[in-house]
């Protein structure tokens, strides 16, 4: 089988993609994978460290603000939508796909858009329970819309194209166990806390994650991996003027992106992060009890509702990103790792709401809609 897979922009939209090839490959061998992205996107880098072949377009999305100098973006964004179209029907006819499988972001849309015109196999993933704009605009043409959320069907033109899947779980998050993770990580036999805002980083976070790393820093009864993201360059100055010193204190490690995230979840006692699809997907996959703080700047607040369904189920710890202070964040913490069987019913509860078995749901959906397609 031949797939082109396309979506970018933040790992939630790359994961999932990646999540697929795996499996598909794990299923089929002999399966050839082609990622389309946006040269210098996060995903040109991820997908090469994934080992998968790379096509880069250029694109850009529109910004809905007018301004003077957004007016000049969008106009090159117009003259970047045309020549990515004419970009992405050339990869399409040199690679010859079965299928064509968006998964968000604005580098999907001129990708899975020619291959619908080429008359190849298409379907998009959506991830979360408020589709992106990408997803809706593609949905109504493509022969599978897979939906991680049921209730994501209510805000799509088409319904009938519409298949409950849940999220594909990376088949290394999955693998990965706790006790050789811990060893991989050179951790000792104090807990873990794992702590990020996301690809791309959260400042919110990234603050109450400094107070919090300086007041462990004193302690040191904890080890913590932090992922502060590519767009907070004053992080390391705050941890800093907390008191973290990374060389008297190697049990903290603050790392721009976390490449290693299968192990670093594998090895975690407790989880703190947004409540993005994908790092919820991976949360209940392996069964870690989680302080999600959901991102107020995202459509319909979805992340909120994302986070609730696991609160409402004793699945996770909610604080909203309005109550977050470092005092609270390390308060929070310590209440949790002071009770241990409190840690485990929660992730527990966690690993009762997964669906582990969306990567076949997906991977019967390709085999159906392909052959429908010969």
């Amino acid at each position: 089988m031949r797939v082109l897979l396309t979506g970018g922009g933040t790992a939630g939209h790359i994961n999932p993609a990646l999540a697929m090839a795996g499996y598909l490959c794990e299923k089929e061998p002999d399966t050839q994978i082609l990622y389309v992205g946006n040269k210098g996107g996060m995903e040109e880098r991820l997908v090469a460290a994934a080992g998968y072949d790379f096509k880069p377009i250029r694109i850009s999305g529109f910004q809905r603000k007018l301004t003077l100098e957004n007016i000049k973006r969008n106009v090159q964004t117009v003259f970047r939508v045309i020549t990515a179209s004419v970009e992405a029907k050339r990869i399409i006819r040199e690679f010859k796909p079965d299928i064509c499988i968006g998964t968000g972001g604005y580098v999907c849309g001129p990708v899975i858009r020619a291959a619908q015109k080429l008359g190849i196999a298409t379907a998009v993933h959506e991830a979360n329970a408020y589709p992106g704009m990408a997803i809706k605009m593609l949905a109504p043409k493509c022969d599978s819309v897979m939906l991680a959320v049921e209730d994501a069907k209510r805000f799509l033109e088409r319904k009938d194209n519409c298949e409950f899947t849940g999220n594909p779980v990376r088949l290394t998050v999955l693998g990965a166990e706790r006790e050789a993770s811990r060893r991989a990580l050179s951790l000792d036999d104090r807990p873990l806390v794992l702590s990020f805002g996301g690809s791309l980083g959260a400042e919110a976070i990234n603050k109450a994650a400094a107070y919090m790393l300086g007041e462990s820093a004193k302690e040191k009864k904890f080890q913590h991996i932090h992922g502060y993201g590519r767009h907070d360059e004053n992080f390391l100055n705050d941890a800093h003027a907390a008191g973290v010193d990374e060389k008297k204190d190697p049990q903290i490690r603050m790392l721009e992106y976390i490449n290693n995230m299968p192990e670093c979840l594998a090895a975690a006692d407790i989880v703190i992060a947004r409540a993005g699809a994908i790092t919820l997907t991976e949360i209940q996959a392996t069964g870690k009890c989680a302080i999600l703080i959901p991102s107020p700047y995202v459509a319909e607040n979805h992340q909120f509702h994302n986070a609730m369904a696991l609160v409402n189920r004793g699945a996770a710890v909610l604080i909203e990103e309005k109550d977050l202070t470092g005092e609270k964040l390390w308060q929070t913490v310590k209440d949790l790792l002071s009770d241990p069987e409190k840690v485990a019913e929660i992730g527990r509860n966690a690993r009762e709401m997964a669906v582990l078995d969306a990567n076949e749901r997906i991977y019967q959906i390709i085999c159906r809609v392909v052959r429908g397609k010969v």
